[in-house]
């Protein structure tokens, strides 16, 4: 009897917790794809007014056992753990233990001399200079499913000889500079981050499933487990044995994640003067103030004021996209690697706040597009290449009545079809449009990207004659200090390509003399007397990483 009874509250809860809110038919649109008990999917958790107004679970969290996903399945939350790195950060600086102004050397005196220069603030920021240390390791030849350690990771960033630009000069998101805070963490507290949060965070809160996922041997109760789209409508595990904490490694669940916001608003745990200190954006050496405050960043949408933050790491997603003024929080946390958590709140929000969201921006966008695609522009004057930045680039080929779009970075491609104009959009992916204008010597000089709001523009790239480049000259071994790898460019099949200490082969696309563009990113080689003798690689997150050439 006394089962039956839990049961029948549970149930009445559920139906107590939908009727709570008018808009859930149109929500749960959102998430129908995952509404079955064939894929994984996420949580979803609604916070109002301190009151967690709508929750579900979409999905499974254990495919294995048929597991659902609910507000208490425990998730991954990748890099929205950011915030909780920070918030460790700012209580030991309320403790008077640290200051937001003390150097990297002051704790770790092997670096280089340019640690003098970074502060705490500036790896709060990502205004460090400090290269990524995933992208390292990719750049190392490690794969997704290499192992490594804390020590290792110490060991690339100490003998980084360079940094990606001077501290303070510009942003650039580094996982390296929350790695590295959680070290501080570690050097200051006198105990791990994991234990410190536990202490002086979780259990006060009452954060009871969240932790610090350092020990990837533990055992975690209600855990969702992760996964990525396979073969044939399929899936695999994509679950990680990293230990890694600081830039991520956060587990926690919707029920426990109302706790940390509640937290914002009214606490005798995170005083007004600690928030404060994780909102407050960073400054620039020039002045100019950025979105990213202490794992927080702090912008708008649609004309109201959020504090947000997501995170991906390995089969996980997840985002958590407060609005301050309004005291509405969303927090969806997913289990699959094909998710995109950070849009699907944005349509939660625009259910939620629809009639407190200004839509000037949107209309304006349209108003653009519309004006911009009015001409149809032909395939012909509208195939070819288009260049985001330097070694980022789309190249549209004409197939049949459609655009075959290959993204040179990572050899992905795909269709577009014409919707209007010359308007195009991925058959069946209706939040990413692609605008052609700008008709100069018969072609289309500019393309416009329009995704979740965000645009992108490209501009088509000079056609180079790279009738004279020799790839014969680019052939051999260069070696990198700072990673302690020898990169190997080969001609087969009378194409460069590259090995990286011995590994599987990579083709390079010519961009320029002298310039290659690979899956790593962008190679500059470097002459001494006319001949070849190194090159410098460019690769998202890591700059300027220097190769010689070995005789």
């Amino acid at each position: 009897m006394k089962n039956i009874i839990v049961l029948i509250t549970f149930f009445l809860c559920s139906v107590f917790s939908i009727a709570q809110i008018k808009q859930s038919q149109a929500i749960d649109s959102i998430f129908y794809k995952w509404d079955n008990d064939n894929t994984p999917g996420c949580a979803m958790g609604i916070i109002k007014n301190g009151e967690l107004i709508y929750a579900k679970g979409y999905g499974i969290a254990n495919m294995e056992y048929k597991i659902p996903n609910s507000t208490s399945s425990v998730f991954r939350i990748g890099s929205t753990s950011k915030q909780f790195t920070a918030a460790c950060v700012v209580l030991l600086a309320e403790q008077g233990k640290l200051k937001f102004e003390n150097t990297l050397k002051n704790y770790f005196p092997d670096f280089p001399e340019y640690a003098n220069k970074i502060t705490v603030r500036h790896l709060l920021n990502h205004t460090s200079g400090i290269r990524d240390y995933l992208q390292l390791a990719y750049l190392k030849g490690l794969e997704d499913d290499d192992f490594y350690t804390d020590n290792d990771i110490m060991e690339w960033l100490v003998n980084q000889t360079d940094l990606n630009f001077a501290p303070g000069k510009e942003y650039l998101y580094s996982n390296s500079g929350y790695w590295l805070l959680g070290q501080i963490v570690k050097e200051v507290a006198g105990t791990n981050m994991a234990e410190f949060a536990q202490k002086e965070i979780f259990e006060p809160l009452e954060m009871h499933d969240t932790h610090f996922h350092n020990d990837h041997t533990r055992i975690v109760k209600n855990r969702a487990s992760g996964y990525i789209p396979s073969d044939n409508n399929s899936y695999k595990i994509s679950m990680t044995t990293l230990d890694m904490i600081g830039d991520g490694g956060i587990f926690t669940t919707i029920n426990d994640i109302k706790k940390w916001d509640d937290a914002f608003y009214d606490s005798n745990v995170l005083s007004k003067e600690f928030w404060k200190m994780m909102t407050k954006q960073g400054v620039l050496n020039n002045g100019e103030t950025i979105d990213y405050a202490s794992g927080l960043m702090i912008g708008e949408y649609k004309g109201l004021k959020t504090i947000r933050h997501g995170g991906a790491f390995v089969g996980f997603r997840a985002e958590l996209l407060r609005f301050p003024e309004q005291k509405l929080s969303i927090a969806i946390f997913a289990n699959r690697g094909d998710a995109n958590p950070s849009l699907m709140a944005n349509q939660v929000a625009d259910i939620i706040l629809e009639h407190q969201l200004k839509n000037e921006v949107d209309k304006k966008e349209e108003r653009e597009i519309k004006t911009t695609s009015s001409k149809e522009f032909s395939l012909k004057q509208i195939a070819g290449a288009y260049e985001i930045q330097p070694g980022v680039t789309l190249k549209l080929s004409i197939q049949t009545d459609s655009l075959r779009v290959l993204q040179t970075w990572n050899q992905s491609s795909y269709n577009i079809v014409r919707i209007k104009g010359s308007t195009f959009q991925i058959p069946g992916e209706e939040g990413i449009s692609f605008t052609f204008s700008d008709l100069n010597e018969d072609q289309t000089q500019t393309l416009s990207i329009l995704q979740g709001g965000r645009k992108t523009k490209a501009s088509r790239k000079k056609q180079v004659d790279l009738s004279q480049i020799k790839l014969t000259d680019y052939v051999g071994k260069y070696y990198s200090k700072e990673l302690d790898v020898t990169y190997i460019f080969e001609l087969n099949d009378e194409a460069l390509k590259l090995k990286i200490d011995n590994k599987k082969m990579n083709e390079c696309t010519v961009e320029d003399i002298d310039k290659f563009v690979l899956k790593q990113g962008v190679v500059k080689f470097q002459r001494t007397n006319d001949v070849v003798s190194g090159f410098e690689l460019d690769s998202g997150r890591v700059k300027n990483l220097k190769f010689e050439k070995q005789d």
